[in-house]
């Protein structure tokens, strides 16, 4: 599980997955995001803006990131 720190309160989904480069683009993330590829804290994302806060935990792609 990698460690990632965020500066602000929260970061969106769509751009946290830009941030740790498993996506190149929003418009991939978008897609990601709505074929169900996230999950977030063990549940599927559907929702692009969704708010990823401290301690949260992300996967894609086989890949953990935990927020801090």
């Amino acid at each position: 599980m990698e460690k990632v720190t965020i500066r602000d309160e929260f970061i969106r989904l769509d751009q946290f997955l830009k941030f740790v480069n498993e996506v190149s683009s929003g418009g991939e993330a978008k897609i990601m995001i709505l074929e169900g590829h996230v999950t977030v804290n063990g549940e599927t994302a559907h929702q692009r803006g969704k708010k990823i806060r401290k301690n949260d935990i992300v996967e894609i792609n086989g890949n953990e990131y935990i927020v801090e």
